[in-house]
């Protein structure tokens, strides 16, 4: 029987387009969707990421838009740049990072507009990066898409906790689910791993989702300082910083400390002058005796030496 006969040696019907198509789409969807819940990073499934930049002649600035990525998808960029002069003469070109040529794009004009876009897909994180379409007639004009990973939310205002006590540091995801987290504790200008399955001070929670916890027990002051969250994707990783603050239980009471010294160093000048005015009421007239008194000693100076002369005259007369 040759090859594609049916029984009898009659041709064998092949299905409609229509019926492999929607095969094609059972199969695919059964494989799952990573942007759906699906196993992400399975092979042959891929989100379809869409973006677009609009321009025009009277743009004086690049224009930029940025795009999170957090796993392998198929991109499609397009530019448009609208303009009142010939289309023939506005030339386009892509670059990725500012100085790599892009190849492979397409450039259609239609009425007052010149439009370009780039179809590419992204595996690993040598592919993220920016991606510009730049548009040149009389003057260049820029459109860049900056594909990044997804960036952390964490506080940003430093968390403040006591000695003695235990604190919780959390990083967030919003709308992502990192591969894996990792902590890390700056130490000077190096950031050391924090192990949590060999040292019983730190316990750290939520490792699969978009959302980790470190938690430290037992506060030490030497245990403040930066902190660090790594979230990694199949992309590339993503990072944030946050701060811990760990004060003594006598740091709070310092300014009470200050505020009793300058009561108790008033309350001893107030004393003291109450002191001082008590004792000039109860005794008035020491001032009047002690110039009597000085009074005196300087007559009885003045008599003892007028009385000097006199006596020697005395002396010269008896002789």
């Amino acid at each position: 029987m040759l090859p594609g006969a049916g029984l009898f040696g009659a041709p064998a019907a092949r299905p409609p387009l229509w019926l492999l198509l929607l095969l094609l789409c059972v199969v695919a969807a059964a494989r799952g969707d990573p942007t759906n819940g699906g196993p992400a990073g399975s092979p042959g499934v891929m989100a379809l990421e869409s973006h677009n930049i609009s321009l025009n002649e009277h743009s004086s600035e690049p224009v930029e838009k940025i795009v999170t990525l957090a796993s392998p998808s198929v991109m499609s960029l397009t530019c448009k740049f609208k303009t009142s002069e010939n289309l023939a003469s506005v030339s386009v070109s892509w670059r990725k990072d500012g100085n790599e040529s892009v190849t492979n794009y397409s450039r259609t004009a239609a009425e007052d507009t010149v439009s370009t876009q780039y179809n590419f897909t992204i595996v690993d994180s040598r592919q993220m990066g920016n991606y510009s379409c730049l548009f040149e007639e009389r003057k260049k004009y820029r459109g860049t898409f900056d594909i990044k990973v997804p960036k952390l939310g964490g506080k940003n205002k430093p968390l403040i906790t006591y000695v003695g006590d235990s604190t919780v540091l959390v990083c967030k995801c919003e709308k992502c689910f990192p591969v894996h987290w990792t902590w890390y504790r700056s130490n000077g200008s190096v950031q050391v791993p924090i192990d949590p399955v060999n040292d019983t001070k730190y316990a750290v929670t939520g490792g699969n989702s978009n959302e980790t916890k470190l938690k430290i027990k037992d506060l030490l002051e030497e245990d403040g300082g930066s902190y660090w969250c790594r979230a990694e994707f199949p992309l590339g990783d993503s990072e944030d910083q946050l701060e811990l603050v760990v004060l003594s239980f006598l740091v709070p009471l310092k300014p009470f400390f200050a505020i009793i010294a300058e009561a108790v160093v008033l309350v001893a000048v107030i004393l003291l002058c109450e002191v001082y005015t008590q004792k000039k009421r109860n005794h008035p007239d020491d001032g009047k005796e002690f110039e009597q008194i000085e009074q005196l000693k300087s007559d009885d100076s003045n008599g003892i030496e007028n009385n000097a002369p006199r006596q020697r005259k005395n002396e010269s007369a008896g002789q």
